[in-house]
């Protein structure tokens, strides 16, 4: 369906960058088409050509998603764990950006390359975050892997799995029950039980 009237740049770029979102997370990689995705976005295909350049150009765009860490060298570090846990249940809130990036979680799942570009992102985004944290360079990549298994496994299990015990909880009371673990996984030994 091509477009009718006229729309802003950013308007149509948001519109393309939604349904491409979409696409992506219920079609995965190999089965969505520009071509789809311009028809749930209303516009000629050649539009998400002009704005994206090619199918890999839209996908490289659709899952770069800015984790928003927020600065951890402000932060009281023994506060590090709960403002993490905080941070991310913010970050996946029932908003329109929150609902694309959980799309995208669930898709990573059965679709190599969206589950390659989510590692990426979280590994790369965390473990810089996490150096003005963990004292061992050599450590950080462990901890910050740890750290991550925590915080998607709380998030998947209460937006994607639907954990009534999870979704239930007010975010404070997963913040105090999980943000001493993930503490524990950035600043405690990795001996094991010592």
């Amino acid at each position: 369906m091509a477009e009718r009237h006229r729309r802003s740049a950013p308007d149509t770029r948001a519109r393309i960058h939604a349904a491409a979102t979409r696409r992506f997370a219920t079609d995965g990689y190999d089965a969505t088409t520009v071509r789809a995705v311009a028809a749930d976005a209303g516009i000629d295909p050649a539009l998400v050509m002009r704005y994206f350049g090619s199918k890999d150009g839209l996908f490289a765009a659709v899952t770069d998603v800015d984790l928003r860490i927020p600065d951890l060298a402000a932060c009281d570090r023994d506060e590090v764990g709960a403002l993490l846990v905080r941070q991310f249940l913010l970050r996946w809130a029932p908003d329109e950006e929150g609902l694309a990036m959980l799309h995208l979680l669930r898709a990573a799942v059965h679709d190599q390359r969206i589950a390659a570009r989510a590692r990426e992102v979280f590994a790369s985004q965390v473990t810089d975050a996490l150096a003005v944290v963990v004292d061992v360079p050599a450590e950080r990549g462990i901890r910050a892997a740890l750290v991550t298994t925590q915080l998607l496994g709380l998030l998947l299990c209460r937006s994607v799995l639907g954990l009534a015990e999870l979704v239930d909880a007010p975010p404070e009371q997963l913040v105090d029950l999980v943000g001493p673990t993930v503490q524990r996984q950035l600043t405690g030994p990795l001996e094991g039980s010592a």
